[in-house]
């Protein structure tokens, strides 16, 4: 009880500006003034016999909940708080607190992704942003157990002292035994049906608070004392209690330490908004089409972007008692009512409030709701009051900044404390319209899953983990770790990608892109990956008949195993039948033997012709084609093989120009880049061939069929093919079905098929994509769509979003800070869970992800600065940037 007595002689000094003096010849014990007797069995219990249960709310993500979930957690609330015997007080405190993002930097073996991940780091360190934290005490008095008053003791005090000026709070009596256990079994049961039915929402998690969360640890605040002192949630190491503890002083000026605090209140029947609800507007993210919703109570929240506490009081009352005083004060007032028109018109009001309480079977409640601000100085200060003021405008409320009584209500808000706020300050309300002044919503939170991509909070850009794939498929949110990713030019689509893959392979997955716009050349090269192109000068080339290692002796090798597994085989197969046979000649069974029996004799002779390993004849198309012609046609006269069993001749024409010397010798005889089944990030660039007849669905169905080897191979490994705009021509190239069949087969293997497209039309009218891609992609992501409002209700059905997730696109960019360089983007996950998030690169990221030709040629200098090494070059062109900006 150490923190206890320390916290009571502190408190108690100051409170002493406050109190009558004693008597020079008197004592007086300093902790009579500190209302809490202790803290046992996880409750706190006050001098004056209530027992307090704290907890933990975490609450939903702002900006993520839709008009109808605004309204179903209303109704949850409005349950819970019916189960609270009358007396009973639920006081909820919300706390944002100012707060910097502590950046984190990678250990010293770096590999190559994680350059980014430190320039990330850097760029976000000490990134301001508004911190939350809600917590929720349930108070039950004493004479709630019992069901009357405590016999011989006085009612809580309700003046506007309260008890902060009293010295006991008991005048003498003490609660028994019986009492107290009455009571606080009482306390447990209620506790017990108000977490359940807020947890079964869906929408609200509730943590019991322990007695070391409420008294403090040895380097954390406990609840108590950051109340007292507006403390931070955690000191540090090198914190310590005596040099956190400050002074309290409330005249001339009221100070905690050296903060300078300031309260307003909402506590009059005459400052409260004529009208409120469960969910209010929010004009910034609407659309002329479009209502966005967020919680009434939203601008005294996170909206509110300064330091604040938001305190919300809800007393239930006994209702015959309430109604019989409210029906006393009618006749008094309507007695009156010849005196004042001021009278009358309150007269007629309580009899409003009689009548909608007993025709609608209200549930009468008192309430008081206040803002408490702080700040190191009277002009910040001063700054705060005003954006309170313009806060509280909003809900259509009148701005009331407490002088007089501010000490008592303040008093008041010490957990635990909450029966002494003054009687005076509270207003007569139902439930249902006291709820809805409740803050509904929360901070953006990080995933739990160490997989995933980083991104940021709508409100300031503070960094989070979003998992789009493992942790929601755990849960039963997707079936499927597919995804679309839609955007129109300008979006930041490609930007986004790039980060999307970075984040994939930093994790460890093996990537595949598909792309027709030279998008991620910088990302291929920072990652050291493979990038396939065509040009003139260097033409696109593959090997699909070497084996990783046998040039080396390696695992290719005969010595070490079969050469050739079923597989590889098959896929050299689909490959070869593609090459000789168009799409519309049939294809025998005879014929699909000989080419088995030509690749199994094939690679035996490779093995007999390079006894050691050797790589004297290299396996390439070369070797193959010069095989056919001198052994294998042999074995087939040997064998006694027709011609319309297997025309050799006709297979040997039609791929001569596959063969060195012909038009595409290059194709299937590549020296470099060969082990690509072990490669973790491929590229294949497919800009300048996207439109010839004979490479692109050659080149289509290597890739895929690479990619199929891939995901049936690598065990354990996350495999993602990302196919860009190619997809168009990949389905014109025949290539449908086996979309189709990727789509519906990779999630059995560990895998991922993204398509990304920018094309609205393409989606709107492709059956491709609406039965192959669309239907089954779990994950939908959408940038910038505004060019396209006027039109997206044909989107929206294609897709199949809801109207929530309509309202979430349309506000994308609509609202953004000017003095930050990002994009937004709307994730989509199982259309359950839809939310919109800050994509915020750093400048590192940004140079090396750009598609901005002028960006590229930078980079590409300063990367040839610093030979060939691209780290280097891009800390060198952000740092010139950087010192550019600064000179001017």
């Amino acid at each position: 009880m150490i923190f206890l007595i320390i916290t009571a002689l502190i408190v108690a000094v100051s409170v002493l500006l406050l109190s009558p003096q004693p008597e020079k010849d008197g004592a007086q014990l300093l902790d009579d003034y500190f209302p809490i007797w202790k803290v046992e069995k996880d409750c706190i219990l006050a001098k004056n016999g209530d027992v307090t249960a704290c907890f933990r709310l975490q609450l939903p993500e702002i900006f993520s909940l839709s008009s109808k979930e605004y309204t179903a957690l209303h109704q949850s609330w409005i349950k819970a708080l019916q189960l609270l015997p009358a007396g009973a007080v639920m006081h909820k405190q919300d706390w944002f607190r100012d707060a910097v993002y502590r950046g984190q930097r990678p250990g010293s073996d770096l590999a190559a992704y994680d350059f980014i991940k430190e320039s990330t780091e850097r760029f976000f360190n000490e990134r301001p942003y508004l911190d939350h934290e809600c917590l929720v005490f349930i108070t039950l008095p004493p004479t709630a157990a019992t069901g009357g008053s405590v016999a011989g003791s006085a009612a809580p005090a309700r003046s506007a002292a309260a008890n902060l000026i009293k010295k006991s709070v008991l005048n003498g009596h003490q609660v028994s035994e019986h009492e107290a256990a009455k009571n606080y079994q009482l306390l447990e049961e209620t506790l017990s049906k108000f977490s359940g039915v807020l947890s079964d929402s869906g929408l609200l998690e509730l943590q019991r608070l322990r007695s070391d969360d409420i008294t403090g640890r040895e380097h954390s605040a406990g609840i108590l004392e950051q109340y007292l002192f507006l403390l931070e949630k955690e000191l540090g190491e090198a914190g310590g209690f005596p040099t956190q503890l400050r002074d309290i002083v409330m005249k001339p000026t009221w100070q905690v330490g050296s903060l300078y605090p300031a309260l307003f209140t909402l506590s009059d029947a005459g400052h409260l908004p004529a009208t409120c609800g469960p969910r209010t507007n929010y004009q910034p993210y609407a659309t002329d089409r479009t209502r966005f919703s967020v919680g009434f109570a939203a601008p005294l929240g996170l909206l509110l972007q300064v330091p604040h506490l938001y305190s919300q009081y809800i007393k239930i009352q006994d209702t015959p008692q309430a109604l019989k005083r409210l029906e006393a004060k009618r006749k008094r007032l309507r007695s009156l009512s010849a005196y004042s028109r001021e009278n009358s018109i309150s007269g007629r009001a309580v009899s409003d409030y009689l009548n909608e309480a007993i025709a609608e079977n209200r549930k009468p409640v008192s309430a008081h709701f206040n803002l408490l601000t702080w700040a190191p100085d009277q002009k910040s200060q001063k700054i705060n009051r005003g954006r309170i003021i313009t806060a509280i405008s909003q809900i259509g409320a009148v701005p009331y900044e407490e002088k007089v009584t501010a000490p008592a209500i303040w008093w008041a808000g010490i957990a635990g404390n909450a029966l002494a706020l003054p009687e005076n300050e509270c207003f007569d309300s139902f439930l249902e319209q006291a709820s809805c002044f409740l803050n509904m919503e929360s901070v953006y939170r990080s995933s739990k899953s160490s997989f995933g991509i980083r991104l940021g909070d709508r409100l300031s850009g503070l960094p989070v983990q979003v998992d789009i794939s493992d942790e929601p498929m755990k849960k039963g949110v997707i079936t499927n770790r597919n995804k679309i990713v839609v955007g129109g030019s300008g979006s930041g689509k490609s930007m986004f990608m790039n980060h999307l893959l970075h984040s994939y392979v930093g994790g460890g997955a093996h990537c595949i892109v598909v792309d027709v716009g030279h998008s991620y050349e910088g990302l291929c090269r920072l990652l050291k990956g493979y990038y396939f192109t065509y040009s003139h000068e260097r033409p696109i080339a593959f090997n699909p008949f070497y084996v990783p290692g046998y040039d080396k002796g390696g695992e290719g090798a005969s010595s070490h195993g079969p050469y050739l597994d079923t597989e590889k085989k098959e896929s050299i197969k689909t490959l070869l039948v593609a090459l000789w046979k168009q799409g519309d000649e049939s294809f025998r069974r005879s014929e699909y033997v000989a080419i088995s029996s030509a690749l199994s004799g094939y690679y035996a002779y490779l093995d007999k012709m390079n006894p050691e390993g050797e790589a004297d004849i290299f396996p390439c198309f070369d070797s193959f084609y010069e095989y056919l012609e001198s052994v294998f046609v042999e074995v087939l006269q040997a064998d006694g093989v027709k011609d319309r069993d297997f025309d050799i001749h006709n297979f040997l024409y039609v791929l001569r120009p596959y063969y060195k010397g012909g038009e595409f010798d290059y194709l299937l005889n590549a020296r470099e880049n060969l082990d690509l089944m072990q490669q973790p990030f491929i590229v294949f660039e497919l800009d300048n061939i996207k439109d010839h007849p004979i490479l692109f669905p050659v080149i289509t169905l290597i890739i895929m069929e690479m990619f199929i080897s891939k995901m049936r191979k690598l065990k354990g490994i996350r495999k993602v093919i990302v196919i860009e705009e190619a997809w168009k021509a990949i389905a014109r190239s025949g290539m449908a079905e086996f979309m189709k069949y990727l789509y519906k087969t990779v999630r059995k293997y560990y895998g991922e098929a993204v398509t990304v497209t920018q094309e609205i039309d393409d989606i709107i009218s492709s059956p491709i994509i609406k039965e192959a891609i669309i239907n089954n992609a779990d994950c939908k992501i959408l940038l910038d769509m505004k060019k396209f409002q006027n039109k997206f209700e044909s989107i929206q059905h294609v897709m199949g979003m809801t109207d929530k997730g309509r309202d979430l696109v349309l506000s994308i960019n609509k609202a953004n800070d000017p003095t930050k360089k990002y994009r937004e983007v709307y994730i989509e996950l199982g259309g359950q869970l839809m939310k919109v998030y800050r994509f915020e690169p750093s400048p590192e990221q940004y140079y090396a992800y750009s598609t901005e030709q002028t960006d590229k040629l930078l980079v590409e200098q300063y990367t040839a600065r610093y030979g060939g090494d691209i780290e280097k070059g891009l800390a060198a062109l952000v740092k010139d940037r950087l010192m550019d900006k600064s000179d001017k």
